[in-house]
């Protein structure tokens, strides 16, 4: 089981993001346009640097929705390799059987 407050700072985070998702997009959007003027994308990246760091998508972190573990997760399913064996060992997940010779 991962430590609750790891748990809970990439909660924090997706909340984050969420938060200024409108906002960030809009100002990449006038950062990236290269028929602007320099000036105008310039201040654009200036405001996004004003932002927290913790609103950018690429701080979230893929985290087990069973025991929080940050490593060796499928995205498809959304927990991590222990937890997927565990619940195909107990038959809880449709098409997954177990291997064993």
């Amino acid at each position: 089981m991962a430590k609750k407050s790891s748990v809970e700072n990439n909660n924090r985070r997706k909340a984050l993001v969420k938060r200024f998702a409108e906002k960030r997009k809009a100002l990449l959007a006038v950062a990236n346009n290269e028929a602007l003027e320099m000036e105008e994308r310039f201040e654009a990246r200036l405001k996004l640097a004003e932002l927290p760091r913790n609103s950018s998508a690429t701080r979230i972190r893929n985290r087990c929705e069973i025991t929080g573990r940050p490593r060796a997760f499928y995205r498809k399913i959304g927990v991590s390799r222990v937890a997927l064996r565990e619940l195909g060992n107990r038959g809880l997940i449709p098409g997954l059987v177990k291997s064993s010779w």
